[in-house]
Parts: structure tokens; C-alpha cells; sequence
């Protein structure tokens, strides 16, 4: 009867002879933790050849030789270095996609450098200069923007990688600043209304909330004058001077919410003006009292109150 600690042995070597099989070669693996006093010398014999070159100006060969180091010996004392290093050169050749992802995975793999903070700030400022349009893409330094789903990918990203920070709420602002002058309204309205739920007391929250309003009052401007919108606009600006009482814009949202009370007793006396063209004089009625009933004075309100009197009321 065969012993049975012979078993785990066998299945052991088992995997072992399939990782072979499937043509996984030791020099692709990355080291693992337990292997780091062999790779030290390793790791940091490739990151000297990836510096010399460097050095010798050879930025394409040291930009491979460093992404190696990083990759193959990520417990080696210069790994942190190399990857960093990988960003910078990409970077300084105009290729800020593979840049912004390799200062990425510094962030991610080696958060203890101290080249987490700087890491950090090169890639707040290639998302925020990707978000201004000031970018350069590809090594003849061409300059050309990055699609709008890819900024806001690279915003969210540095949003995620700093939250309830300085950063992140920057980034945000920003992504709601992108939507916003793309005309898509909906998802404008979102990111400002997630900086402000999520950083209530970050220094764009208030303009944010306030921009909330603005973009529902230029929907009604540009035709969609419906009661759900110009109650929603009302709603956001009166949020906003609650929340932020004392914000510059305040005396400039008072403004807007009497602007939009007037131009709701406009549509409601149109509405009215509507069913007593069509003869349908009872349904004018309840519209007319309505427009009497919520303006005290002005050319509309008497206009009504004409209209009811000339209806027997």
C-alpha cells in the first residue's frame, strides 16, 4: 500500500512537469517573496545595465531594461527606481499613455517609496494637461487630444488613487468640467454631484453644486422648459445656498431661483393662454388662478386676473 504522504509529493512535481509543458520560462516570471535574497544581485545587476544605458542616451533600450527590472525583480532595491525612471523617460518622449500607466504600477506595487508622492503629481498633472487638451502623443512629439473617455479614465484614476484628497477632488471637478463642455449635461451633473456628496468640504464642492444648476437652467434655455427641469434648477441652487451660505456666487443664485419662479408662472399662463384658444375654458381657469395665486403683481399676473374675469370670475 503506497504511504500517504507520498501523494503530495507526487502532485507537486506533477504541476511542476505541466508549468513546463505550457512553456512558462523562469526568466518571464516575476520573483516571488520568498526568492528575493537570490534576485537582489539580479534585479540590480539589470537595473545598472538599464541606468548605463540611460546614461549612453539610449532611452528606447533603457526604458525596456528598466520596465524588466521592475517587472521580473520587484523586491530588488532599485525596482521602485526603475519603474519610476521607465515613466519619466516615457514621459519625456511625448508617450503619456504608457507614462501615465507605468507611474501607475509605481503606485500600485510600491506605495512605501518615497517616490509615491511625486509619482502621484507627475500623474495629476498629464491627466489635468490631457483634460486642457496639452498633450503630446507618439516620439515626433506630435501634438494631438486624447479622446474625452480616455481623460476622464486618466482623471478618475488619479481621483481614485488619492480619495477625499486635494487631488481627487480636483480631478473630479475637472471630469465635470470635461462633461460639461461636451454638452453631455446628464453626465456633467453626475460627476459634480459626486464631488459634493463624496468632498462636501473641498474647495471646488461649491462650485460644483452651483454648476449643477446653471447647466439645468441652460437646458431650459435651449427648449426644454419643463416644470421637472426648472424645479430641479430651483432644487440646486437652493441646495447650494444652503450648504455653502457665504459662497461668492451666492447673491448670483438668489438671482436665478427669482428668474426661475418667474419663468414658471410664464409657462403656466402660456398653458393657460393654450386651453382658452382650444375653448377648453374650465382647464384655463385652473391655470389662470394658479398664475394669480403665485405672482402678487406684474403684467402676467393682471393679465391672468383679466383673462378670469372675462371667463365670469
Amino acid at each position: 500500500m503506497t504511504p500517504r504522504f507520498i501523494y503530495p509529493l507526487a502532485l507537486g512535481a506533477a504541476a511542476a512537469v505541466l508549468l513546463v509543458s505550457c512553456g512558462s520560462s523562469k526568466d518571464d516570471l516575476p520573483i516571488m517573496a520568498g526568492d528575493t535574497s537570490g534576485a537582489s544581485s539580479d534585479g540590480e545587476g539589470l537595473y545598472q545595465q538599464a541606468k548605463a544605458a540611460d546614461d549612453a542616451g539610449k532611452a528606447k533600450k533603457a526604458i525596456k531594461l528598466y520596465d524588466d527590472t521592475a517587472t521580473r525583480y520587484p523586491f530588488a532595491p532599485s525596482a521602485a527606481q526603475a519603474r519610476f525612471r521607465q515613466a519619466e523617460l516615457l514621459q519625456q518622449r511625448g508617450e503619456i499613455l504608457d507614462s501615465f500607466e507605468a507611474y501607475q504600477q509605481l503606485l500600485t506595487r510600491f506605495q512605501g517609496s518615497g517616490l509615491y508622492s511625486t509619482a502621484l503629481d507627475r500623474q495629476a498633472a498629464m491627466a489635468q494637461s490631457a483634460a486642457d487638451g496639452d498633450v503630446k502623443s507618439g516620439f515626433l512629439g506630435i501634438k494631438s487630444k486624447l479622446s474625452l473617455d480616455k481623460t476622464v479614465e486618466m482623471l478618475g484614476q488619479v481621483r481614485d488613487n488619492a480619495p477625499r484628497s486635494r487631488t481627487a477632488s480636483k480631478a473630479q471637478f475637472t471630469i465635470g468640467q470635461l462633461y460639461e463642455s461636451k454638452k453631455k449635461h446628464k453626465e456633467a451633473i453626475a460627476a459634480y454631484r459626486q464631488l459634493v456628496r463624496e468632498q462636501p468640504e473641498a474647495p471646488e464642492a461649491p462650485e460644483a453644486l452651483f454648476r449643477v444648476g446653471e447647466i439645468l437652467v441652460n437646458q431650459a434655455d435651449e427648449g426644454n422648459q419643463n416644470r421637472a427641469t426648472l424645479d430641479l434648477a430651483s432644487e440646486a441652487f437652493n441646495d447650494y445656498l444652503m450648504q455653502y451660505p457665504g459662497h461668492s456666487k451666492n447673491a448670483e443664485a438668489r438671482k436665478k431661483i427669482s428668474s426661475l419662479g418667474g419663468r414658471d408662472v410664464e409657462r403656466t399662463f402660456e398653458t393657460a393662454e393654450f386651453y382658452h384658444r382650444t375653448g377648453q375654458f374650465e382647464s384655463a381657469k385652473i391655470y389662470y388662478r394658479d398664475v394669480v395665486k403665485r405672482s402678487s403683481y406684474g403684467k402676467t399676473h393682471d393679465a391672468a386676473k383679466a383673462r378670469l374675469k372675462e371667463l365670469g370670475e
